[in-house]
């Protein structure tokens, strides 16, 4: 069974920082790239950065480019996403997401995942 699960998610001041963990079983990271999305209330899910498969390319979108870094872990099974200088419209539930791909590409389409964990709830407010 596949599973993708997040932690790490909590309340941080404006400009602080947090590290979203996302632990994936059941599949080969070979075979798979790694997102990270976050849904804001009211508002559609957005991909926020993502790693694909093998050579572990990494992509951000504009609006996170410079403040967050996605890697994976020594154990190849955690993906994270390490978030500074966060900002109020950071707030959000931030999923994890796989998509089977051999591809650079990142498509930051949510219909075009295969699997998404449960959310982790980041909130950046004074």
């Amino acid at each position: 069974q596949l599973q993708l699960v997040e932690s790490g998610g909590g309340l941080v001041q404006p400009g602080g920082s947090l590290r979203l963990s996302c632990i994936v079983s059941g599949f080969s990271f070979d075979d798979y790239a790694i997102y990270w999305f976050r849904q804001a209330p009211g508002k559609e899910r957005e991909g926020v950065s993502c790693i694909t498969s093998g050579d572990d390319f990494t992509h951000y979108v504009l609006s996170v480019k410079d403040r967050f870094t996605i890697s994976r872990g020594n154990a190849k099974n955690t993906v994270y996403l390490q978030m500074s200088s966060l900002k109020p419209e950071d707030t959000a539930v931030y999923y994890c997401a796989a998509r089977k791909t051999l591809s650079n590409l990142c498509i930051y389409d949510p219909t075009r995942v295969d699997f998404w964990g449960q959310g982790t709830q980041v909130t950046v407010s004074s």
